[in-house]
């Protein structure tokens, strides 16, 4: 049976209380299953955009399981009170179901990043994951979408791994998710990180929660997006003050 993952509310967007290993184990079965997944790697920046945008909110209420991608999730849960065991991260999830599906003769459709990257990848994937079925590998540079998503339905590919960039993937997920009966999830910049043209702190880096620092000492420009870590905290004191005053 299936587990049914508590959840910690962090400003509205509701992440699930397990284990990257229990995750990944739930998902192996619900895509042997054929359950329709939406899956949602979440970090700070995701959550202060649903924050902003009820839309968007109203996305990823939709969504079957939210996973705390970021240190900042897990600080947010201990300022109201909560302890979420680890981060879940998409890239960290992105390999392991590739490998499992690998195994598995599982098939994948991967949809999004630059031309010279999805290039990149048609040579990469076959040789790291020769089980692996993969149906689909196109660029995220489409006009089409309707065309995208029929090509998918066609396919009906047991994952769908969309490198969108948010809030783009996730509407995109929403809006076709139900064309096939897999699993589906937002991936961000992996796909790059995957083709090598993006390299990833190294295993201190991540094992000491330091990742988001070194990516931005290697791409300053991600300085505007850590800016705002600070009014995501502040505000999730204010979460925290009012549940308090509630009691």
């Amino acid at each position: 049976m299936q587990p049914t993952f508590q959840t910690v509310t962090v400003l509205g967007v509701p992440f699930i209380n397990t284990t990257a290993a229990t995750f990944l184990s739930t998902l192996q079965t619900r895509i042997d299953q054929q359950q329709a997944t939406f899956v949602v790697t979440a970090n700070p920046e995701i959550v202060m955009y649903a924050h902003d945008h009820a839309d968007y909110h109203a996305i990823l209420q939709r969504a079957t399981y939210i996973t705390p991608d970021g240190i900042g999730i897990l600080d947010g849960a201990k300022i109201l009170g909560h302890t979420l065991p680890e981060r879940i991260t998409g890239f960290d999830t992105l390999q392991a179901l590739l490998a499992w599906g690998s195994d598995h003769h599982k098939s994948a459709y991967f949809l999004g990043a630059k031309p010279e990257v999805v290039a990149q990848l048609g040579k990469i994937l076959p040789q790291r994951y020769p089980g692996l079925n993969i149906v689909g590998l196109r660029d995220g540079y489409f006009t089409d979408e309707q065309a995208v998503a029929t090509d998918i339905a066609a396919k009906h590919p047991d994952m769908v791994f969309a490198a969108l960039g948010f809030p783009k993937q996730e509407v995109f997920i929403d809006t076709y998710r139900h064309t096939t009966h897999g699993l589906w999830m937002g991936v961000g910049g992996s796909f790059d990180v995957l083709a090598g043209a993006v390299i990833r702190a190294p295993k201190f880096w991540q094992d000491h929660h330091l990742e988001w620092f070194y990516r931005t000492v290697k791409e300053p420009k991600r300085l505007k997006r850590i800016a705002v870590i600070p009014h995501y905290l502040h505000l999730v004191r204010q979460q925290a003050k009012r549940a308090r005053s509630s009691k």
